[in-house]
């Protein structure tokens, strides 16, 4: 018997060994406190240092969407998507979400090395805290989209509701825990990718931004894309162009949540998630380590 084997029979474990995939899972729910504290914590921290603190979640979104309306919409002329005002700051306010997502997640581990080659704990809590920190930053943008929303909505002519809100937006908050889910998977996938390829990270703007130009944020595919149908059927795989295309269907009037875009969201939020835990707890003792 070697001393591994000695060490095994009674009951000693390889300090930072990769615990079983469910057991690692409880062991993420006993310490979700941790996860949402420190998202909590990252999310007040950002902006402590400036004047106008935790009001730049809603000023950089806002200006964003107000440039890409100047611009764009200058350029479309008539050819901008029906209610566009409302379609911007739908497309521009969910992108900013699931793109932050995707960029905070890929830096968790590398953002957090510290903490991580110094405590122990399951560090698939790292790309969820940022997933909840974006959440977090979310809420505020939500409450300007729904202003967008109403003010569009409101004839002020005839001083009536030109686009009546209806039972659709009940569902909204739906679309939301969807894109949670598929974005917690997706920084874990990202978070993995980037803590063992450094190099990659350094395209993970450029990814951002072609996702940006992909995903149907300021035109619409379905008009741009009408004469290549395969080009169009393909694009609508994109997750970032399901979840903005759903809930344009649930808030902006004119446009139709489809039975396939809903699907297609919830695979996206069942699938992703699972793949991105077994392919980030599969790596779960390497990280922290120097090569």
């Amino acid at each position: 018997m070697n001393l591994s084997e000695y060490a095994a029979s009674h009951g000693l474990k390889r300090v930072g060994a990769r615990p079983p995939f469910f057991s690692y899972l409880r062991e993420v729910w006993r310490r979700r406190v941790f996860a949402w504290t420190l998202s909590t914590y990252t999310s007040e921290a950002a902006n402590a240092r400036t004047r106008l603190g935790r009001w730049w979640l809603i000023l950089l979104p806002t200006i964003q969407a107000g440039t890409y309306g100047l611009i764009f919409g200058l350029i479309l002329g008539s050819n901008r998507p029906h209610n566009f005002l409302a379609f911007l700051f739908t497309g521009v306010f969910l992108f900013s979400f699931m793109s932050g997502a995707f960029q905070s997640g890929a830096s968790s581990i590398v953002g957090n090395a510290g903490l991580v080659r110094s405590l122990s704990f399951p560090r698939i809590l790292l790309p969820i805290s940022s997933v909840i920190q974006q959440f977090i930053n979310l809420w505020a943008q939500l409450a300007l989209l729904l202003v967008t929303l109403l003010v569009t909505a409101f004839d002020f002519a005839n001083l009536s509701w030109q686009n009546p809100i209806d039972l659709d937006w009940a569902l909204f908050p739906v679309v939301v825990l969807l894109m949670v889910l598929f974005c917690s998977g997706l920084a874990m996938i990202a978070a993995r990718i980037n803590a063992q390829a450094r190099d990659l990270g350094k395209l993970i703007p450029f990814i951002t931004r072609i996702a940006f130009y992909v995903s149907g944020v300021f035109f619409s595919l379905e008009s741009v894309l009408a004469a290549w149908p395969t080009v169009l059927a393909i694009f609508e795989f994109n997750p970032f162009y399901d979840f903005i295309q759903l809930s344009r269907g649930l808030l902006v009037q004119g446009y139709e949540p489809s039975a396939k875009l809903w699907i297609l969201c919830i695979g996206w939020a069942v699938i992703t998630p699972i793949v991105g835990a077994l392919y980030f707890w599969k790596a779960e003792e390497v990280y922290g380590r120097d090569d």
